[in-house]
C-alpha cells in the first residue's frame, strides 16, 4: 500500500521534494525512525534542521503536516532520516508515520533550520530531553566532522533512549546519560559553572527542560545570546475564542472558529501562507498585522517584537479580541 499525500505528482510546489520510503526501524518502544531517499540528489543542510512532512489520506483541504528534526549526515546526504514518538492522544500524525511501509511516497518540505550551531562557538554543550535528542544527534554528527569541541548531555526514561547507541559511537566520554532529576543537575551545574568563555548552550526537549535549563544558565552569568533552545512541540493549543481575520489587501474577513488555528482557517480559504513547523517555532508563517491585538503564543518573537503588534505566527497565535487585520 502506497501512503501517498494529495496528488503529489501535481501538487508539488518549489520548497517540496517528493521522497520515497527507503527503511523503517523501531529504535525502542513507541519510537520509529523512518529513512527517507529521492529520485533525484537530496540537499545538504545546516545541522539542527526540520522538514515538514505532509500526512493523511489525501482527502484533507488544506492537508496536514507536521515538523520533525533531521538526524542523519547533513553534507550531500543519500537520505534523509527523522525519529517519531507515537502520541496517540495527537491528531494523527505520528500515527500516520508509524503506519508507512518501504516503497510509500510522501511529500516533504526541503530542509530549514532555526536551531543551528554557532561555527565560531569555542565550546559546545549539548542538552537533549526525550525525543529532543534528534536536532542534538545532527549537532553531533557536524562536531565530530568539523572536530569541533563538544559535549552532550542527554536525560531520558530507562528504555527510552531514542538513538542513544548511535549517539555513544559518535560522543565516546563526551557523552553522559542520566535517568533522573538529581542526576541531571549534579551534571550540568559544574558545566554551567566551568565551561570557558565563548561556550554555546543548546537545549532541546520538553518546554520544562528548556525554562529550567535557560534560567539556570542565566542565574550563573550566561549571556542570552549564549543560550539556544527548540521545542519539539508547542506547549500551546491553537484553540481558543472564536474571532475573525480581515485581509488588508482585499477586504474579505475569514472567520476562525474556537478549535482551528488562524493558519488552518487561512490555507482553507485558499490564502497562501508560507508555513513549516506549525508550533510556533520556525518563524516560517510569521505574517505582518495591520491592526487589532494579539494573543502571542509562539517561541519565535521577541518580546521586543512582540510588544510591536505588528506580526504574528498563526500556526498558534490568535487574536486578543473580536477581529485582527492582517497584510494578506
Amino acid at each position: 500500500m502506497t501512503h501517498t499525500v494529495n496528488a503529489p505528482h501535481t501538487q508539488l510546489t518549489g520548497t517540496d521534494l517528493l521522497v520515497t520510503v527507503d527503511a523503517v526501524r523501531e529504535v525502542c518502544d513507541g519510537i520509529r525512525e523512518v529513512r527517507f531517499a529521492g529520485a533525484h540528489p537530496l540537499p545538504s543542510f545546516t545541522p539542527g534542521s526540520h522538514i515538514g512532512v505532509r500526512w493523511g489520506t489525501g482527502t484533507q483541504n488544506p492537508y496536514s503536516q507536521n515538523s520533525y528534526s533531521m538526524t542523519g549526515p547533513t553534507t550531500d546526504p543519500d537520505h534523509y532520516a527523522i525519529c517519531v514518538r507515537r502520541d496517540d492522544a495527537g491528531k494523527g500524525g505520528s500515527a500516520w508515520i508509524h503506519a508507512l511501509q518501504v516503497g510509500d511516497e510522501v511529500i516533504i518540505t526541503r530542509p530549514r533550520s532555526a536551531f543551528a550551531p554557532i561555527s565560531v562557538a569555542r565550546h559546545h554543550v549539548l542538552i537533549a530531553g526525550g525525543i529532543g535528542v534528534t536536532p542534538i544527534l545532527s549537532h553531533v554528527r557536524a562536531a565530530v566532522q568539523w572536530n569541533r569541541s563538544f559535549e552532550v548531555i542527554y536525560s531520558h526514561r530507562p528504555g527510552f533512549g531514542a538513538l542513544v547507541d548511535e549517539l555513544g559511537d559518535l560522543c565516546g566520554d563526551r557523552l553522559t546519560v542520566v535517568h533522573d532529576v538529581a542526576a541531571f543537575w549534579s551534571h550540568l551545574n559544574p558545566v554551567l559553572g566551568d565551561s570557558p568563555l565563548g561556550t554555546h548552550l543548546y537545549t532541546c526537549g520538553p518546554a520544562v527542560l528548556i525554562d529550567a535549563v535557560a534560567t539556570a544558565a542565566t542565574t550563573a552569568g550566561w549571556p542570552a545570546q549564549r543560550v539556544h533552545s527548540e521545542q519539539f512541540a508547542s506547549a500551546v493549543s491553537a484553540g481558543g475564542k472564536p474571532f475573525a481575520a480581515r485581509l488588508g489587501r482585499t477586504g474579505v474577513l475569514v472567520p476562525v472558529g474556537a478549535e482551528v488555528s488562524l493558519l488552518e482557517a487561512l490555507l482553507e480559504r485558499g490564502v497562501a501562507v508560507p508555513n513549516l513547523c506549525r508550533q510556533g517555532v520556525c518563524g516560517e508563517c510569521k505574517t505582518t498585522v495591520r491592526g487589532g491585538r494579539i494573543d502571542h503564543r509562539d517561541f519565535y518573537l521577541t518580546d521586543d517584537e512582540r510588544a510591536e503588534g505588528d506580526a504574528i505566527m498563526p500556526c498558534v497565535s490568535r487574536a486578543a479580541g473580536d477581529q485582527v487585520e492582517l497584510d494578506l
